[in-house]
């Protein structure tokens, strides 16, 4: 490519951090919004373009638009940028490379310098990122994740073994990688942890849970941050309709406990609702999940402590 050529097809790198516990859980995340495998590199490089606040774990995702050999190179392709006034800065991406601290800030104003506008370092209009990647430098726009789920940590009705609001938000990332056109449902929501995450992405997603409490709960929840209601009153194994996909989290507290035919219509309610389904356990469920018609396509365990979690992506 020529040096001052734009990239031809559209790539982006984002960058990620998780603790050590909640790795497989972003691996699988990251394999459904990205179509691959994270690795233990701290970035991934994709063609799809996914929000940076999506996910629970990416930290910032930079748009390349400049791919070059050399600093020297990207410093002249650089001169190209059109800012129309506009104010700026330069960040160096860390992708887990040996570059210290001192060589970056010097990237940051080498490549600051041969821009044509007014640099800015505390509230620029624009911020652009430059990484180091397998020899390659790469330069584009720079967005950050904004958290903004992390409000929902404070929602007014809890429930003790409810998913966390990082566990759930990447489940429902995991279930609609692509919220376009795909809908949802979660047949036994609870207080509406996950449908909550869901709709604050713009996915599609009906709750149902057979509690009146947790409805009631949900629709609190809901109506606190401002959500439409979509949770209803009904058991999994009454609901009609057809959707996408279905997340099912499985009652597993002590007053919930499932006998093996309960988990099995449980689980056949869900095949019939939707074609493709993430189901959450807490036990090794393969057999049940494979008699009530679904195919075990990916999963992960969740730890916290001595609790784990089983998340099985099915189709």
């Amino acid at each position: 490519m020529d040096q001052h050529e734009e990239a031809a097809a559209p790539a982006y790198v984002y960058t990620y951090a998780c603790h050590e516990d909640e790795l497989p859980l972003c691996r699988l995340e990251h394999r459904s919004l990205f179509c691959c495998d994270p690795g233990d590199a701290g970035y991934v490089v994709s063609r799809r373009e996914v929000d940076p606040s999506r996910s629970p774990f990416t930290k910032l995702r930079l748009a390349v638009r400049y791919d070059t050999d050399s600093l020297e190179q990207m410093a002249q392709s650089v001169e190209q940028l059109s800012l129309r006034s506009a104010t700026f800065k330069v960040v160096y991406v860390e992708t887990g490379g040996t570059v210290d601290y001192d060589r970056q800030r010097a990237v940051e104003r080498l490549l600051g310098s041969h821009i044509r506008g007014k640099a800015e370092m505390r509230r620029p209009q624009r911020t652009f990122g430059i990484a180091h990647i397998e020899g390659r430098w790469l330069f584009g726009e720079c967005s950050r994740n904004e958290a903004v789920w992390l409000r929902h940590n404070e929602k007014p009705q809890q429930y003790s073994t409810a998913l966390s609001t990082r566990v759930a938000r990447a489940v429902a990332n995991i279930a609609v990688p692509e919220p376009a056109g795909t809908r949802a449902i979660d047949p036994c929501c609870g207080i509406g942890t996950v449908v909550l995450e869901a709709l604050s992405m713009g996915i599609d997603i009906v709750g149902n849970d057979i509690n009146p409490l947790a409805v009631r709960g949900a629709r609190v929840n809901l109506a606190h941050y401002g959500h439409p209601n979509v949770v209803s009153l009904g058991d999994i194994r009454r609901i009609e309709g057809h959707y996408d996909v279905a997340i099912v989290d499985l009652p597993y507290n002590l007053c919930s406990v499932l006998t093996t035919g309960e988990q099995l219509e449980m689980l056949t309610s869900a095949r019939r609702l939707a074609g493709r389904a993430v189901i959450i356990a807490t036990d090794m469920i393969d057999e049940a999940i494979e008699q009530a018609g679904f195919v075990i396509a990916d999963r992960c365990e969740v730890r916290k402590g001595r609790f784990v979690r089983h998340i099985f992506v099915c189709a």
